[in-house]
């Protein structure tokens, strides 16, 4: 079927007027089919180390360093790399906004509209453990999808929250460095890949989310450093919620200034003229058309806030319960390989968390997770949590099965069900907590007694 046919007749009008004769071949790109990708988690292994353990056909993706296409025909989310955390399935326009953010080793950062972690993982990533990720979603729903995607990642650094941006705005003024804001919007960039979302575009148009995204821009300029960044993206080509929406954003706070983006290949420079006031700084913005580049329609902009502006940062520390730390706990933290600091474990009853050096005051907040999650603590033992088992190296666990991902047991333990070891690994592994890894990368736990290992992966996580 011709997907242009399906098009709303105002939509093609619009877009006539803004390519020009450019419109044809937009048009045509309706003809291609929509392409693949993925993006490696640079905290677990370096791109070239994934491209050495893929069983796919890779080509990368120029604009973001680890980020990839693969065919249209493989299923990387039906692969124990995938619940390995070693890579996220991402659309290639997508990967843009996160890959231009310059994160620096300890930034307080938040992703504003995160669900469901295309962006906080990436972040999470670049952060590599440093500093403190605060990934917010408005939909509780959608936030348990972004909470199970960064625990997959292996992140332990990050306070996850389900609140609107207001709220966040009253706890967090002028805290963090740098805030991603990857916008509610009217998808008209998403049109060849997500056909039936031309009728919410008919029944919604640009206005409703144009509103929504300026609520949005006006709680996140309040929570901005001096010196810090906000990047803005969109997956849709409406002037009203691009170049507009900048022009919004810049009038919000005079110390902001436009920053200029890298023009990539295929991009192109954000238009002054399809703004209200003409600023030419516009052209430091970047559209991604999809019959100029591999992927979809996208916007990206970013602006700083210049360090002389009078707004200092403010921050009042997180609150530790006074709950003690079980001796099965504190002994079960000491045999791990990672340098936790006990002085920064909170207990929440039996639940033990570890804390980043940068949380914040928390409470009142909707929270999904705060820090680490390492497990709950249960009459004589310590019951170690599937986050805890993501975030941990295979050489920082005493006891370790390491499986091959052509071993059969893989799928079976993914799936939730009992293993058995060999006579040798029988020898090499120890009864009680073992952390179960494929070609050395991290999956879960499972308890050892005698030669059969008791399933620990996460019911809610399995494979299917």
């Amino acid at each position: 079927m011709d997907k242009r046919i399906d098009l709303p007749a105002a939509f093609k009008e619009k877009m006539k007027e803004m390519l020009g004769t450019d419109y044809d071949k937009y048009l045509d790109s309706f003809e291609q089919e929509a392409y693949q990708g993925l993006r490696v988690n640079t905290a677990k292994l370096t791109t070239a180390e994934f491209e050495q353990l893929s069983p796919y056909k890779l080509r990368p993706v120029s604009w973001c360093p680890n980020g990839f296409y693969y065919e249209k025909n493989e299923k990387p989310a039906k692969h124990p790399y995938y619940f390995a955390g070693l890579y996220y399935i991402q659309e290639p326009s997508a990967m843009t906004t996160a890959s231009l953010l310059p994160i620096e080793p300890g930034d307080v950062v938040l992703d504003l509209c995160a669900a469901p972690g295309g962006k906080s993982t990436e972040l999470a990533a670049k952060l590599n453990g440093t500093g403190l990720l605060v990934s917010n979603d408005i939909s509780n729903s959608r936030a348990k999808a972004l909470l199970k995607n960064i625990e997959v990642f292996g992140v332990g650094n990050a306070l996850v929250t389900s609140e609107p941006p207001n709220e966040l705005a009253k706890r967090f003024p002028s805290f963090f460095d740098k805030i991603l804001i990857d916008a509610p919007c009217s998808g008209e960039g998403m049109f060849r890949k997500q056909n039936n979302m031309t009728k919410a575009w008919e029944n919604n148009g640009v206005d409703l989310f144009v509103g929504l995204q300026r609520s949005i821009m006006k709680e996140a300029v309040t929570m901005l450093k001096p010196g810090g960044s906000i990047i803005y993206s969109t997956c849709t080509f409406s002037k009203e919620e691009n170049e507009q929406s900048i022009e919004y954003l810049l009038s919000l706070d005079d110390a902001l200034e436009l920053v200029e983006l890298p023009l990539i290949a295929g991009f192109d420079k954000g238009h002054p003229e399809w703004g209200l006031t003409g600023n030419e700084e516009l052209t430091k913005c970047r559209r991604l058309w999809p019959h100029r580049i591999e992927g979809e329609g996208h916007f990206v902009a970013m602006v700083r806030k210049k360090e002389e502006s009078d707004s200092p940062a403010k921050s009042v520390p997180y609150t530790f319960s006074k709950d003690k730390l079980s001796p099965e706990a504190e002994d079960f933290i000491k045999t791990l390989g990672y340098p936790f600091d006990l002085e920064r474990i909170d207990v929440q009853k039996e639940r033990v968390f570890y804390i980043p050096e940068k949380m914040p005051y928390v409470k009142g907040l909707r929270i999904l997770r705060c820090g680490l999650y390492m497990g709950d603590m249960k009459k004589n033992r310590f019951e170690p949590s599937q986050s805890l088992a993501m975030f941990l190296k295979k050489e920082q666990f005493p006891n370790v099965l390491d499986l091959q991902v052509t071993d059969e047991r893989v799928v079976k333990y993914l799936k939730g069900e009992t293993i058995e070891l060999t006579d040798e690994e029988e020898q090499m592994c120890k009864n009680g907590i073992c952390l179960i890894c494929v070609d050395g990368f991290s999956l879960g736990f499972g308890k050892l007694n005698n030669g059969t290992m008791k399933n620990k992966y996460l019911p809610g996580w399995r494979w299917m």
